[in-house]
């Protein structure tokens, strides 16, 4: 009898494992009905500098109130795609410095009314508030800063109490889609009014002008 219970006792601890591990792999799929953020179909910026640097100065805490890192698409990670898409080193000396300089977004519980009117309202439970924050500097050869251009773009949005994991995915991609759509209209007006000696053929699709200048590396430094 002894040896039967060890057995179901072995069987149920290894199932249990089985299902855990299953369970941790879910949380590691990509999403697919999602889609991803990206840049290269919009003119690319060519800029007169040998090479674009990506700094990402913020660092989500990975805990609540903070729920950047839940999202659909970081935005942190949105960011860096943005530079990588649009801005192209052609040059031969210079640095363009890209500054994540915050990209996080808080969950804010909202008060309830309760009570009898309360049970039968669908209420809005929480508030996301969301920002990013990127920031281009232009380096000379010897390190000193030349030009540099920033823009930082908010949006906030609530969830009712009643909405669903993949209704809540929606409202975090549209705040990330919303937030980039927003930088990367005020990035390029400021870039083509600041950077106007550092811009190569304009930013044309194709690269534009006459100029057909190899492009540079990217480096990135990854989140920690």
């Amino acid at each position: 009898m002894r040896r039967v219970l060890s057995r179901r006792t072995v069987f149920l601890a290894a199932a249990a494992t089985a299902l855990g591990l299953l369970a941790g792999c879910e949380t590691q799929v990509p999403r697919s009905d999602f889609p991803e953020l990206a840049y290269s179909q919009l003119p690319p910026i060519n800029l007169n500098v040998a090479r674009i640097d990506v700094v990402q100065q913020y660092h989500p805490p990975g805990k609540k109130p903070n729920v950047e890192h839940l999202f659909p698409v970081v935005p942190a990670l949105a960011a860096e795609r943005w530079a990588r898409d649009r801005l192209k080193a052609v040059g031969a000396d210079g640095v363009a410095r890209v500054t994540v300089v915050y990209a996080g977004v808080v969950e804010v519980p909202l008060k309830r009314m309760g009570g009898i009117e309360g049970a039968f309202t669908t209420e809005q439970s929480e508030r996301y508030d969301g920002a990013i924050e990127i920031k281009i500097e232009i380096l000379t050869g010897d390190g000193r800063m030349a030009a540099s251009v920033s823009s930082r773009a908010e949006r906030r949005r609530t969830v009712p109490e009643d909405i669903t994991l993949l209704g809540r995915e929606k409202v975090w991609f549209e705040m990330t889609e919303a937030m980039m759509n927003d930088l990367n209209a005020a990035l390029d007006r400021q870039i083509k009014e600041n950077f106007g000696r550092w811009l190569v053929g304009g930013a044309s699709p194709g690269g534009g002008g006459s100029t057909s200048p190899s492009e540079g590396p990217i480096k990135v430094t990854p989140l920690q």
